[in-house]
């Protein structure tokens, strides 16, 4: 039976909003198709879109929601890796509805990627944020995992054979999720029969590159992307270069893999999370800082090799994705992290308008729909960040958020800062 958070008491104090005209006046717009400003523009919002986009005036000025004099905007930004619902123990949902789902929103986060999550839950969320009764970001679903007969994972179905990976991909489609998600212990035979019968029934398929099978495997079979950078060789040029001609997208969430105690000491971002989950991560973090010389050593000659390695993968134009695999892991605040994400990025190699471009554009193309997202212009959904800088010129100043709107749902800066007050809150408890 589908879970409804509305009955389980995990809904937060939102409720369906009815049209509003919002105006941002007077900012400069950052176009990330091509990095250039358009400066002095008033933006208007009628409901959930974009209505018009024109030059800031006296009668601009006259009906702003925000006056934006000096400020940037930006498209919504997307973490394209998470899991929402990583359990089945609905007991723990409520972190993730009074939560992580605002953490997003107050971080500039405006739409997720849910690579795994109990089915009920994710898709009831799902709706009910869409409906403006959940605060969140909106969610591109895939429910559980296809895994093997032996997954650790809550959420996931297991698949051994292909007549059970058939029926996996049909039931899910027929619950309407948005995508399927591959595991590693997915056998061959059944990994052949998710590829197959997502084609015929209009899905596709992503995630893990399997145990079973090899990365060039995967792209003749059509996986759309692939995570973690799994299946991936820095040293196989044959297979980025098929990677590239076939247009397989990667979302490497590198912050999961290089983060460090260091990182986990300076986090800002812990305030916001639970006591226990901190805890745990704390743990990690003492283990790690008990390293010896050499250990480090190599750990960061690893990191090193993978942040030229994604450089690599961009300049053979294999398109990238900003996820981070929040909050599995360690030291992986749902919202902050994104921000790392990109912080990574540019370390390694890309502009600042390259890595914003994984958060804002490519998450549009990737599904299909930069006739909606992606960009700021009229017509679109109404998801924008208004910074206080422009990202362009340091990608860490997309920290520096103002407001936030999401689906043409304004947060002011003074409803944000109420929203972390009350996460921090949450969070202590």
């Amino acid at each position: 039976m589908r879970i409804t958070l509305l009955a389980a008491g995990l809904l937060l104090s939102a409720v369906p909003i009815t049209a509003q005209t919002v105006t941002i006046d007077n900012v400069t717009i950052v176009d990330v198709t091509n990095g250039k400003l358009q400066a002095h523009k008033s933006i208007v919002i009628e409901g959930k879109r974009i209505v018009r986009i024109e030059n800031a005036t006296a009668a601009t000025h006259a009906t702003a929601t925000l006056d934006g004099t000096g400020k940037f905007v930006i498209p919504g930004m997307w973490d394209m890796h998470i899991h929402a619902y990583f359990t089945n123990d609905t007991a723990r949902f409520h972190s993730t509805s009074e939560i992580m789902f605002p953490l997003f929103i107050v971080n500039g986060i405006t739409g997720i990627r849910d690579m795994g999550s109990n089915l009920d839950a994710i898709l009831s969320a799902r709706d009910s944020i869409a409906a403006h009764q959940l605060v969140g970001p909106r969610i591109l679903a895939a429910g559980p995992m296809l895994d093997g007969p032996t997954t650790p994972y809550a959420a996931a179905i297991k698949v051994g054979t292909a007549d059970e990976a058939r029926a996996a991909v049909r039931m899910l489609k027929e619950r309407g999720v948005d995508q399927l998600k591959v595991q590693s212990l997915v056998p061959k035979e059944a990994y052949y029969a998710i590829s197959d019968e997502a084609a015929k029934v209009g899905l596709k398929f992503e995630g893990h590159v399997p145990n079973s099978v090899t990365g060039l495997e995967a792209v003749a079979a059509h996986q759309y992307s692939f995570e973690h950078l799994i299946g991936v060789r820095d040293t196989n040029t044959a297979l980025l270069k098929e990677m590239a001609k076939n247009h397989v997208w990667q979302c490497p969430t590198m912050f999961h893999s290089l983060n460090s105690a260091t990182d986990f000491a300076t986090d800002p971002g812990l305030s916001y999370w639970p006591k226990a989950g901190v805890a745990g991560w704390l743990r990690t973090s003492n283990t790690q800082m008990r390293a010896t010389d050499s250990a480090a050593a190599v750990a960061q000659t690893r990191i090193t090799n993978r942040l030229k390695f994604i450089k690599t993968m961009y300049d053979m134009k294999i398109p990238l994705l900003a996820g981070t695999d929040a909050p599995a892991g360690f030291d992986l605040v749902p919202g902050p992290s994104v921000h790392r994400e990109l912080q990574l990025f540019v370390r390694g190699g890309l502009t600042p308008l390259q890595a914003l471009q994984t958060a804002t554009l490519n998450p549009a193309r990737f599904s299909g729909k930069e006739a909606e997202w992606g960009t700021v212009a009229a017509g679109k959904v109404a998801d924008l960040v208004v910074l206080a800088r422009n990202p362009l010129l340091d990608i860490s100043n997309t920290l520096s958020t103002v407001a936030v709107v999401a689906d043409g749902r304004y947060y002011s800066p003074r409803e944000l800062d109420r929203m972390r007050i009350h996460i921090m809150e949450l969070a202590a408890k």
